[in-house]
């Protein structure tokens, strides 16, 4: 009976666990052909010869690809990234608790930044905003150093790279390909009104993104 009884409230705590932390594959390619992606101000397509890949473009201003059907509150964003190594025009992440096409938090990376020799760029490949009111103009100027940061074990500018990002209540963790310790570690800007989670690129910048994984609490 004692062995029936562990066995029992086992199962119920795996399934507590399973419905607490649910895990979700996102196939990118496949809901960009579902026409799945809300585009403000790019064009997003497969990219090249990367079947599970999405690309968006380079133009003037940010650029958001809203996944409509996909819901994300708090919890793990595990994402593959490739902006390239150029400088000023490569600034690629992951939007979050989008509600509207202007107001969002962001965690992106400045990849041509990754192989910087100067201080004052290598402090600068990670950012955290919140926009509108919370721009890394704004945060840099009257915040210097607590929303942006340097990345250790740089990845390869020109290269795939992971990052995971830790989202709760109150604050954002992000962790960069093998890295134990977080390389950025925010209190948060903004309350979480949306579920909305959608790609992220910067003025001028275009940006490829594959194998999202998200991890909902």
């Amino acid at each position: 009976m004692k062995t029936y009884t562990t066995t029992f409230l086992s199962g119920i705590f795996c399934l507590i666990s399973i419905v607490s932390f649910g895990q979700q594959k996102v196939n990118l390619a496949g809901e960009l052909n579902e026409k799945q992606f809300k585009a403000v101000n790019r064009t997003i397509s497969l990219y090249e010869n990367h079947p599970d890949a999405v690309e968006m473009d380079a133009v003037e201003g940010d650029g958001l690809g809203i996944l409509e059907e996909i819901a994300f509150e708090k919890g793990t964003i595990e994402v593959e990234l490739l902006g390239e190594n150029a400088p000023g025009r490569s600034f690629i992440g992951i939007a979050f608790n989008i509600q509207d096409e202007e107001t969002y938090e962001v965690i992106y990376f400045r990849p041509f930044n990754f192989v910087a020799e100067e201080q004052s760029r290598k402090s600068h490949m990670v950012q955290y905003i919140s926009h509108p009111e919370y721009t890394w103009r704004k945060l840099r100027e009257e915040r210097t150093g607590e929303f942006e940061n340097e990345i250790s074990v740089s990845p390869d500018p020109d290269d795939w790279f992971k990052a995971t990002i830790k989202v709760s209540e109150k604050q954002v963790k992000v962790y960069v390909n093998k890295s134990s310790e977080p390389v950025l570690k925010i209190d948060r800007l903004s309350e979480t009104k949306s579920k909305k989670i959608g790609l992220w690129t910067g003025h001028n910048s275009s940006g490829r993104f594959r194998n999202l994984v998200l991890f909902t609490e």
